[in-house]
């Protein structure tokens, strides 16, 4: 499970080093081949251990192309997954276009999300943990399945 924020830098080629408490995890799992894509509902971005991305990108071929929605689906999330490769200093590359989506210049958030990663800008990371924070106090009414998780 990959878990914590971590503040990282980009380097001037856009590059960002795996933080060492991940690095041995994403070795045996996936050999350090990672997916980096784009993330529908933030701007941020999706990075996957190749093994993990493979499973949803079987989802989402299975899902056809007739409606819409699903070729959407299939335009942005597969369209935009490139593969990456920690180097022999544990960085990736992230690339230009995937850069720009996000917002990505030099000081960067990267979120564990248990399967996944997700890099945002660290300002909008920042702007956005608060305007969650503000919401979850303003939000009374839990889902059964909410309600269900004790803390």
């Amino acid at each position: 499970m990959f878990r914590g924020v971590n503040s990282l830098n980009l380097d001037a080629k856009g590059r960002m080093a795996m933080p060492s408490k991940y690095r041995d995890r994403l070795l045996a799992q996936s050999n350090g081949q990672l997916v980096v894509t784009v993330d529908l509902s933030d701007p941020c971005l999706l990075l996957y251990p190749l093994p993990e991305w493979e499973d949803i990108e079987r989802k989402l071929v299975r899902l056809g192309n007739l409606d819409p929605r699903a070729r959407r689906l299939q335009r942005l999330l597969i369209g935009h997954a490139t593969e990456v490769e920690l180097d022999s200093n544990s960085r990736i590359l992230l690339p230009p276009p995937l850069r720009e989506f996000a917002h990505l210049d030099k000081r960067i958030a990267l979120t564990g999300q248990g399967k996944k990663f997700e890099i945002w800008d660290e300002e909008v990371w920042q702007e956005q943990r608060e305007s969650w924070l503000a919401a979850g106090a303003e939000d009374s009414e839990l889902s059964a399945e909410l309600e269900s998780l004790s803390l």
